[in-house]
């Protein structure tokens, strides 16, 4: 039996290491239950910036005294590399030290040229007076909120070029190896840029585009996988809030480039291409830490993972009591893609985060950036058409309103002409925007707007259907008998079936049906197809440049109101029938020409597939 007095220790050890834990400032662990139940314990406070030293720290941190190799940095357990010839703990040196003999005596950062330069750099960026003092209002901004990756990164170029010659080697094996010769000091050093060439190559087996800098890596694959990790769930909202907001974020930016995110939960962890989470202080196995309230809310990595600091208040889209989790998440993902900081009003790029905005939009330049690494958004439309519809003014008289529509497959955008993009939200399901029609792969619209007749039109193979905008659904029987679906042999005798496209041209009067290398043109009036017809397309609507024509097989053809022109739309690329203002400035068009092509892409902007996961359920 062992003694009494052995016990006692064993007790008292026990507990002192339970207080120790208690009181070590580490993460609060939260796994796989939702905790938006408990009431949320005490959080930390960040250190507010007020005395030079304290600024100097910052601008080190941040990158303004020198660039920041922040992708050498780990956004997770890396396994430390072997160091057979660990420096002792405490190291001894020969002489006395140097600040005796007067040399190296540190400077006050306010007498630091270094200081007062990175200063005036954080100034400038910021758009305050450029001082070089740290003045009230360079302290209000340096305390703002903001995301915690540096504003000026180090290449990975320019952190190798600042290694010695003496740095870490590696064997066939992968292992790290020494010179038993070097003192302590060197291997210290060799010990940590071994641990920093270590990480780098973790980091560099991602997908970089061939050919590519670090600044501007972006991965190579169209679809990446991401996952809310359990061990980081939030505190302050539901599993459910955290995971819905994400999606939204995700979407915002699959709206723009054509990747598509896809939330996996499934597949082992180093398959994620993105991994998020929540923590606070030392967390989720980061090389980074978080400051509590206040200050930094967030970071990530290019090509990696997500960390929020739990000691924000983070809020859902429908709160702006809080820092809004969405709006954060946009940002960082935008880093995990690949973008840097931008300091322009508007971006989402802004390393501070602005309460007093609560609209999150993806800018235009923010847009181009992205897709100057991932390219733009193309791709085949079954039908493009403007819908217009009719509504009563303020003074009770009639006005007409109209919106453009992209359809694919079972998927609708609307195109915003004056703002130059799709609505934020799009793309939706067909069926939920025009109840009744077929749920997918619509071959044309067509609206005859005439004097005496206004019917809208849906096509599908052989058969069409008449659309009932009063009621927002189609005709079963419309006001002449007529019962729906008809087939478009019956309906409109003479035309072919089924068609590829079709348009009404309020010119003539006639709608125009295609089908491969053939149109043939049907009269509404007169309720038959014109006479001659059908006839070669390039014939009807001839190319005004040898050998630059569709010829046949055409997806769509629409007339547009923002533009009163009609266009020829296939595969990516568009022509544009002549009008008569361009007749009139060359009359040596012909009637119904064609103009060049064009891509689709460069004037209609950002028609991008988005993941049905993610999908939202609207209308028009």
């Amino acid at each position: 039996m062992e003694p009494f007095p052995y016990r006692n220790t064993v007790a008292f050890l026990a507990l002192f290491l339970c207080l120790t834990v208690r009181h070590a400032g580490a993460e609060k662990l939260f796994h796989s239950r939702d905790h938006s139940d408990i009431q949320d314990l005490p959080s930390r406070q960040a250190q507010l910036i007020q005395s030079p030293e304290a600024a100097q720290e910052f601008l080190t941190k941040y990158g303004y005294v020198d660039p920041v190799g922040w992708e050498d940095f780990d956004s997770e357990n890396v396994p430390m590399p072997i160091d057979e010839n660990q420096a002792p703990k405490e190291l001894i040196f020969e002489g006395e030290p140097p600040s005796r003999f007067g040399e190296d005596i540190e400077q006050k950062p306010t007498e630091s040229p270094a200081y007062i330069e990175s200063l005036k750099s954080f100034q400038r960026d910021n758009g305050i007076p450029v001082t070089g003092v740290l003045d009230e209002q360079t302290k209000e901004v340096m305390n703002r909120p903001r995301c915690g990756v540096p504003d000026h990164k180090a290449s990975s170029n320019e952190t190798a070029s600042n290694e010695t010659s003496t740095v870490s080697q590696t064997n066939s094996t992968g292992e790290f190896t020494s010179n038993d010769t070097e003192t302590a000091p060197i291997r210290e050093k060799r010990f940590l840029s071994r641990l920093v060439e270590h990480v780098r190559r973790k980091r560099a087996d991602v997908y970089t585009l061939a050919g590519d800098s670090r600044t501007s890596q972006a991965f190579s694959k169209s679809t990446l996988k991401w996952r809310l990790m359990e061990e980081g769930y939030s505190m302050h909202l539901s599993i459910e809030q955290q995971k819905s907001v994400l999606r939204l974020a995700f979407r915002m930016w699959s709206e723009v480039i054509p990747v598509q995110f896809v939330e996996d939960l499934t597949s082992s962890s180093s398959e994620i291409d993105i991994k998020l989470g929540f923590g606070t202080a030392r967390h989720l196995g980061c090389s980074q830490v978080f400051d509590g309230v206040g200050q930094e809310f967030a970071h990530a990595w290019y090509l990696g993972d997500i960390h929020f600091d739990d000691d924000e208040h983070f809020v859902g889209t429908n709160s702006d009591q809080g820092i809004s989790l969405l709006k954060v998440a946009v940002h960082e993902i935008g880093h995990a893609l690949g973008l840097p900081h931008k300091y322009r009003t508007g971006s989402v790029m802004q390393p501070n985060y602005i309460p007093q905005d609560n609209n999150v939009e993806i800018d235009w330049l923010d847009r181009k950036e992205m897709q100057a690494l991932y390219g733009i958004c193309q791709g085949p439309f079954n039908s493009v058409f403007d819908w217009v519809r009719r509504e009563k003014s303020a003074t009770g008289d009639w006005i007409y309103r109209f919106n453009t529509y992209f359809f694919r497959s079972s998927w609708y955008w609307m195109y915003e002409n004056r703002s130059n993009r799709t609505r934020y939200g799009d793309p939706f399901p067909v069926n939920i925007g025009w109840r009744g029609i077929p749920s997918s792969d619509i071959d044309a619209f067509i609206h005859v707007w005439t004097w005496n007749i206004n019917a809208q039109y849906f096509f599908k193979g052989t058969l069409y259907w008449r659309y009932d905008p009063d009621n927002d659904m189609i005709f079963t029987e419309d006001p002449e008998g007529v019962r729906y679906p008809k087939l478009i042999s019956e309906g409109f005798p003479g035309a072919p079936s089924p068609i590829d496209t079709a348009f009404f041209d309020k010119r003539d009067r006639n709608i125009y049906f295609f089908r491969g290398s053939q149109v043939t043109a049907f009269s509404v009036d007169l309720k038959q197809k014109v006479s001659g017809y059908p006839k070669q397309i390039v014939d009807v609507f001839p190319a005004t440049t040898p050998g630059d024509h569709p010829i046949g097989n055409i997806d769509a053809v629409y007339y547009s109101y923002t533009t009163n022109s009609i266009y020829f739309i296939k595969d990516t690329l568009y022509w544009k029938v002549i009008t008569d203002k361009d007749r009139i400035r060359n009359p040596s068009y012909p009637y119904n020409g064609l103009l060049q092509q064009n891509k689709v892409s460069n004037s209609w902007f950002d028609i991008c597939d988005v993941h049905n996961s993610v999908l939202l359920i609207g209308s028009k």
